[in-house]
């Protein structure tokens, strides 16, 4: 690494990313860009990367969750909150089902940039630039409004850097205590619709209640009263990243001043193109989305570029197949990874692989597909002896009608009610928590089946 430089992506092959028209305007907000202060810090990725690395070794588990692409209309406090609210609920839930602790990354701060599946769209016989996040066009269908536009990148630095004050302030000025998130638990148990997990929620509230009764909680106990929580966002314009990134003072190294982790979409994971070139060269902790199409010889040269020095917690495998297909794939991935004798993080991705396009006309997703997916990738690791180490979705905190099914039983009709994203369908607030529920199911009885097997 000592070689690399933060710009040497601009020597290889790029996609998905735009062509801006006025380069002495785009020069001049990466000019600015590079003056700003980082918004993240080298230690809090090193400690990322060791928390990622225990879930890679079974010791943690990962909830990874968040918009799939943030909007600078919708952007407030009361997004960030709602969004940060169902992601503690998640990983409380989560952590009594794995019993081991949940390392909380958002995708948020920074996922301002979408892949598009074709460069232009039509509608009603008139063809436009494709709307590629906030950060580079606008979502209007104007032709003005479509001209990617370099000074964006401004206002999502400022939207970042907002959100994670406050995020760092909810998650250590006492918002995140640990009775305060059940409480808002049980009101979803409460519900006739949720009952099937009151059992769950009661276990954990018995356990509160020792722990009070013991003389712990988060009144004399820090670690009840905060959480570490961590942001994260696909690495794709690259322009915006290269400005972000510094030396680290105390390693040496260079570091992706964006966010804490950082990831590689399945649209560009080229081993010789420009967005692995870059994330080869930071130490923050990589994603790589893991498709269909993914090839073993692909991964194992994936695995070399971006982890040559075999680090577990370093490179978090993000497998996104869809229902029904996950066993067509995965195990084929599983064994190139045990070939190199690579230390990676498994972790399941069930949103991008389960788009449908519903009667009403709306893209969703269905909730028992998402769940699926979930219980197929931890079949096949039971089946291939290797750990699951977390799971990746698109949800938000808001009451949405995007994905269909659970608790609430969403339907095909209630889609237009609330259908809010400027992109992919999310998991609402009861969906979400509804889903992390089922996971935690799953995780206690890949625990037992373990505690069996060392017996």
């Amino acid at each position: 690494m000592g070689t690399w430089q933060k710009s040497d992506w601009r020597n290889k092959p790029r996609v998905q990313m735009p062509d801006y028209q006025d380069h002495e305007a785009l020069a001049a907000v990466e000019a600015q860009l590079s003056k700003y202060p980082p918004l993240v810090f080298a230690g809090e990725a090193r400690k990322l990367r060791d928390e990622l690395g225990k879930a890679g070794r079974g010791e943690a588990f990962l909830l990874q969750g968040g918009d799939c692409a943030e909007s600078f209309a919708e952007f407030g406090a009361d997004q960030i909150r709602d969004t940060f609210k169902v992601m503690l609920q998640m990983a409380m839930v989560l952590t009594f089902g794995a019993k081991v602790p949940v390392v909380k990354v958002g995708r948020m701060a920074g996922q301002f940039a979408k892949p598009r599946s074709a460069p232009t769209e039509t509608v009603n016989g008139t063809e436009l630039p494709s709307y590629r996040g906030d950060i580079i066009n606008g979502f209007d269908f104007t032709p003005a409004a479509r001209i990617p536009d370099a000074s964006r990148m401004l206002q999502a630095y400022t939207q970042a850097a907002a959100s994670l004050n406050l995020l760092r302030a909810f998650s250590k000025g006492g918002y995140a205590d640990v009775n305060r998130v059940h409480s808002w638990t049980l009101g979803f148990t409460d519900t006739d619709e949720a009952q099937r997990y009151r059992d769950m929620a009661n276990r954990m509230q018995d356990s509160l209640d020792f722990m009070r009764a013991a003389g712990l909680s988060g009144e004399n106990t820090h670690e009840l009263q905060t959480v570490d929580f961590y942001t994260s966002h696909e690495a794709l314009l690259l322009e915006y990243e290269e400005a972000l990134t510094r030396v680290d003072s105390t390693s040496g190294r260079w570091l992706a001043g964006s966010g804490h982790m950082i990831w590689i979409g399945d649209r560009t994971r080229q081993p010789d193109g420009a967005h692995v070139e870059f994330c080869a060269g930071v130490q923050n902790p990589i994603g790589l989305k893991c498709g269909p199409t993914t090839t073993a010889e692909d991964l194992k040269v994936l695995m070399a570029k971006l982890n040559p020095l075999n680090e577990m917690g370093r490179l978090t495998l993000i497998a996104r197949f869809g229902a029904g297909k996950v066993g067509d794939h995965l195990p084929r991935l599983i064994k190139a990874v045990q070939e190199e004798g690579a230390n990676v993080v498994w972790t399941c991705d069930p949103m991008h692989g389960n788009t449908v396009k519903a009667s009403s006309g709306f893209k969703t997703r269905i909730f028992n597909n998402i769940l699926a997916e979930v219980q197929e990738f931890f079949a096949i690791h039971r089946a291939e002896g290797t750990i699951p180490g977390g799971v990746h979705f698109e949800m938000t905190g808001k009451d949405v009608t995007e994905c269909t099914g659970g608790v609430q039983a969403v339907s095909d009709e209630d889609l237009s009610d609330r259908y809010h994203t400027a992109c992919d369908p999310r998991l609402n607030a009861t969906q979400a928590l509804e889903l992390a529920f089922l996971v935690a199911e799953e995780l206690t009885a890949f625990r037992e089946e373990h505690k069996v097997a060392a017996v």
